[in-house]
């Protein structure tokens, strides 16, 4: 912060504390010329006004207000620049990465200086982290039958991964539907952890340059063809001997290979969408989807919660 704003936060915080103090003392003193305990010379329908001193203990109350709060700005950050005495932070500040969060919480701790959210992280760590390395011992398809554990599970997706899949997990348009029996690298627990830990990265080639326009129009007809849709059969039997480029990922029957999260292309589910525009694009240009790893972000024991959660959802 520039020394002008500090300057300027400092003169209203205080120039207020001062100012309150100011006003109390004026409060106290008796200007007006009658002595206490007497009549103003003021009535208001049978009320007559007398010239009482502040409550004691009200004025106590006050001036003990205005020393904590002097006494608070002294020892916190408050006044523009100045960290305060016992060099307490909220959080560490301008960090951009997982890693750069690490660096700044060891160099805090190193260094002395209290950052509340890092004590806070490590209170929870210590109450907590038993919890989740006493699931992590239980099977991802066991532990979908525990309700507590599916509850913090789902707690822990709302805030890590709902931001694509939906609140729901039913997913939208290039981010997978979690709550159906179509996975694109294997549904079993192992392979959700996997998933979670690892990330996915996708890996779809561009087929325009290689095929031309109207070979994409061939075997688009020829691959819609194989979920059952209506089709110009001309065109799909053209098609198909060029389809022989994407058996090696999806295999020469198009029902896809999870080893390589190859989708299957049978089963009418498509992950961008089915209009023949949007598979066009899709085998023309190529698709290269990302799923970030969580491994640093969550750890493998709350991943292992987490796994349970999406697990049960399509079992």
């Amino acid at each position: 912060m520039s020394m002008f704003w500090t300057i300027w936060i400092s003169v209203l915080t205080l120039g207020t504390i001062f100012g309150c103090y100011f006003l109390l003392r004026w409060c106290l003193s008796n200007n007006t010329g009658v002595a206490e305990g007497e009549p103003m010379g003021h009535s208001f329908d049978g009320i007559e006004e007398i010239n009482n001193p502040l409550p004691k203990w009200w004025t106590i109350l006050f001036y003990v207000t205005m020393v904590f709060g002097l006494v608070y700005l002294l020892l916190f950050p408050g006044l523009g620049s100045f960290d305060g005495l016992l060099d307490w932070k909220s959080s560490n500040q301008n960090i951009q990465s997982l890693e750069e969060s690490e660096q700044a919480r060891i160099q805090a701790k190193e260094e002395g200086i209290l950052v509340e959210y890092d004590r806070e992280l490590e209170f929870a760590a210590e109450k907590f982290d038993p919890i989740f390395e006493a699931y992590a011992q239980i099977p991802v398809e066991e532990l979908a039958k525990d309700p507590e554990a599916i509850k913090v599970g789902q707690r822990m997706f709302l805030q890590n991964c709902s931001q694509c899949h939906g609140s729901d997990a039913r997913g939208q348009r290039g981010f997978p539907n979690l709550t159906d029996n179509d996975w694109l690298y294997g549904g079993t627990g192992d392979k959700i952890v996997e998933t979670i830990v690892n990330g996915r990265q996708a890996a779809m080639p561009a087929w325009l340059d290689a095929m031309g326009e109207q070979g994409i129009n061939e075997v688009v007809e020829y691959v819609l063809g194989l979920s059952g849709r209506n089709v110009d059969d001309e065109l799909a039997a053209k098609g198909k001997p060029r389809f022989a480029v994407c058996s090696a990922c999806h295999g020469p029957d198009g029902k896809g290979n999870q080893a390589l999260g190859a989708p299957n292309l049978t089963d009418n589910i498509w992950l961008y969408g089915s209009t023949h525009a949007i598979v066009t694009d899709t085998v023309s240009y190529g698709r290269n989807g990302v799923m970030p790893s969580f491994k640093d972000r969550l750890g493998e024991d709350k991943i292992h919660v987490v796994a349970s959660y999406v697990y049960s959802l399509s079992h």
